[in-house]
């Protein structure tokens, strides 16, 4: 399977996530977090590095869920700034 290179957009976008997440857990362990919220610690590594830009919707729900965080925080439009509410925990 060939996959298509993603955008610079798309990888810009898949840092903000994983800054935005990096936040959202504070002084909590990556361990901690990644095991309550039933992924691995390397996927939550390389989702808050931004090296998994375009991660599974359910993985990034968990984490969410996890964190206490709203999935409607991230909605936003492309290049503005993550919003206050997905970054306070």
């Amino acid at each position: 399977m060939v996959r298509v290179p993603l955008t610079a957009e798309e990888i810009k976008r898949g840092q903000e996530l994983g800054a935005a997440l990096r936040v959202a857990r504070g002084a909590r362990t990556m361990v901690d977090v990644a095991l309550c919220a039933g992924v691995s610690v390397e996927t939550l590594r390389k989702i808050e590095t931004g090296r998994s830009p375009s991660p599974e919707f359910f993985t990034i729900l968990r984490i969410c869920a996890e964190l206490g965080l709203s999935m409607d925080s991230f909605r936003r439009p492309f290049g503005d700034a993550p919003p206050e509410s997905a970054l306070a925990s």
